[in-house]
């Protein structure tokens, strides 16, 4: 039980907004992309570094060398107090990467406030606990997809360890049991490990209650279960993800075994800020000596009387938290002048047998923008292409907004409203 950690470890669990969901709203989390290597190829996977547009695992717009993660982070805690987490995510294993036990060395020594964590493939694993230990890593996430080599073969291209390329059944073998034992010597080092697991129907997704009863048997302390996105370039480019009631039939049925994220954000390996809220794009460039971009003021030209209708992703009408195409309803607003009067509610049909990603969800995204036709600006914390594309079509601005929903609609308004006074200079 969460309850009976030590002091320490407790306090630091309530401020990880991965472990615990009420923190997600309220702590901040930062990805340092230090580790662009990788040990094993993962059939959905296909590192990418410049795609700003993508929110999933193993993407970067850049690689930062140890200083200048740590130049980043002094940047980054000057424009977020509440940053509580520093972690390192890739993209490729960081565990394959001597640079990570660097930057780890580097920032325990200057952000000792910090909560440290890393995300592996568990490859490696065992043999790095005690030195994960003495750099200060409580938290460990460690992506399992399979415990039974034959599935885990249809999971994986090639492994490399020690020297060597393994491929097909072998290559599952060696991965899963390094997996197990990290996870086992990692509980037994005191620290809290939470398990990843990609679902993806008609390959694991009914082996996946296999694996979180294995991983509870060895101490872990959380499951998350992702749904397959499918990737241009990967071997899994053409199957379907899961959709909605899918994942949420495997969450409850996995339950019962081990307590579940349900709350992920599929972050990428630079993600800043809240869950949600990836502000990366906002600290691009600090690190070349470049400014960040300054916050604009809050005090705002607005266009005479003129109003706008605007639509906002928001799980609770206080924060702007969704992606514009994971949210189930849009709270509305009119804007006047400095004036905002909050209207009514347009509900879109989550439609739970529509994948996540794909073909269907992309008609879920048209049809949301038809539901919202007649609104001058949507604001959401994260746009695809495609929304874009289609709101665009329909005439309204995607916003791309987070924090606090009043002032993110000042924000929004005054950026529309410049954004076509240079339209007329």
């Amino acid at each position: 039980m969460a309850e009976d950690f030590p002091a320490e470890l407790r306090a630091m669990l309530d401020s990880h907004p991965c472990y615990t969901e009420t923190a997600h709203k309220k702590c901040a989390r930062m990805h340092l992309p230090v580790a662009p290597k990788c040990n094993i190829q993962c059939n959905y996977c296909n590192r990418r570094y410049d795609c700003m547009n993508e929110s999933r695992p193993g993407v970067t717009s850049e690689i930062l060398t140890p200083e200048q993660a740590v130049q980043k982070v002094r940047r980054v805690r000057e424009k977020i107090s509440y940053l509580t987490v520093l972690g390192i995510a890739g993209p490729g294993d960081p565990l394959a990467n001597e640079a990570t036990f660097r930057t780890l060395d580097l920032v325990r020594n200057e952000f000792p406030d910090m909560t440290l964590c890393l995300s592996t493939n568990g490859l490696l694993l065992p043999k790095n606990v005690e030195r994960l230990r003495s750099l200060g890593v409580r938290f460990i996430t460690v992506t399992v997809n399979a415990i039974d080599p034959e599935i885990g073969a249809r999971m994986y291209e090639f492994v490399t360890y020690e020297g060597k390329v393994l491929r097909g059944k072998e290559g599952a073998s060696r991965l899963i049991e390094n997996q197990l034992l990290g996870i086992r010597k990692a509980v037994e080092a005191g620290m809290l490990v939470k398990v990843n697991t990609v679902m993806v129907p008609g390959i694991n997704a009914e082996h996946i209650p296999a694996v979180a009863r294995k991983v509870k048997a060895l101490g872990a302390y959380i499951v998350n279960i992702i749904p397959l996105i499918p990737v241009p370039g990967t071997k899994f480019a053409d199957l379907r993800a899961p959709t909605p009631g899918e994942r949420k039939a495997l969450q409850d049925m996995c339950e019962p075994e081990i307590r579940q994220m349900r709350h992920c954000r599929f972050c990428r390996a630079d993600a800043i800020g809240l869950l949600g809220e990836d502000r990366s794009a906002e600290f691009a460039g600090v690190t070349c000596g470049l400014e960040p971009p300054r916050e604009e003021a809050m005090v705002v030209q607005m266009e005479g009387k003129t109003k706008h209708r605007v639509a906002v992703a928001t799980s609770d009408g206080e924060e702007v938290d969704l992606h514009f195409g994971h949210a189930e309803e849009f709270w509305t607003y009119e804007v006047e002048g400095r004036r905002i009067k909050e209207r009514e509610r347009i509900r879109i049909d989550a439609k739970m047998d529509i994948p996540v990603f794909g073909g269907g969800h992309r008609a879920k995204i048209e049809k949301a923008a038809e539901a919202l036709s007649g609104f001058d600006i949507v604001i959401a914390s994260k746009f695809g292409n495609k929304a874009v594309e289609v709101l665009r079509s329909k005439g309204l601005e995607a916003v791309q907004e987070s924090g606090e929903v009043g002032k993110a609609i000042v924000r929004a308004v005054d950026k529309v409203f410049k954004q076509r006074a240079e339209t007329f200079e």
